[in-house]
């Protein structure tokens, strides 16, 4: 497993699972063509951009290259890298049929593939360099003790954490965790949370 500086986008969940044992990052979903209409994951994936740097990882059909275009043209340039998975016929154990084009997704690449996928995208690896984030990052048991899950008011304090940062409503809290040890450190966090109301 590698530890890369840049978040990756991806097409959907089974991506991001596949992603789970080849890379230590955060990893979001653009839920397909979902990205187009989401303005709060467009502007996550903006926000991350510009904070860590974004990798884009589609599937290598029509599908994914749209999605990729469309990210291309709503995030600046300089700051996202691409990555490409070759095109290998075939089709992923989960699905009865091959996809419209017959080619394997993200998901169905091996870990070795994605892997030097990344690299020659030009994955900045190991990313304890990185500005920003928590150094060493936020626990689940952490969130627990700053009232962020757990409690009875958790859902209410994160949804407060969440709407000062301006990130995305739908963030469930194994995400949120992965998003704020990217984005702000312990004493930010701090700080916002004391300025909530109890």
């Amino acid at each position: 497993m590698i530890r890369i500086r840049e978040a990756i986008a991806v097409e959907g969940r089974y991506d991001k699972a596949a992603l789970a044992n080849v890379v230590d990052t955060v990893v979001i979903d653009t839920a397909g063509f979902g990205i187009f209409s989401d303005r709060e994951k467009l502007a996550l994936l903006r926000r991350l951009a510009r904070t860590r740097g974004l990798i884009v990882l589609t599937d290598s059909d029509g599908g994914g290259f749209l999605i990729r275009s469309f990210l291309k043209s709503a995030i600046d340039p300089r700051l996202v890298k691409h990555a490409y998975i070759p095109d290998v016929p075939g089709k992923e154990r989960r699905k009865r049929s091959p996809s419209k084009e017959g080619k394997l997704g993200v998901e169905g690449m091996a870990p070795q593939v994605l892997e030097q996928a990344l690299l020659r995208a030009g994955a900045t690896v190991d990313g304890s360099d990185a500005p920003g984030g928590c150094v060493p990052p936020l626990t689940k048991a952490e969130l627990y003790a700053l009232g962020l899950s757990g409690r009875p008011d958790s859902a209410r304090r994160r949804d407060g954490l969440k709407k000062a940062l301006s990130l995305p409503a739908g963030l469930t809290a194994n995400a949120l965790l992965d998003v704020l040890n990217l984005l702000v450190t312990r004493e930010e966090l701090d700080a916002i949370l004391g300025a909530l109301p109890r």
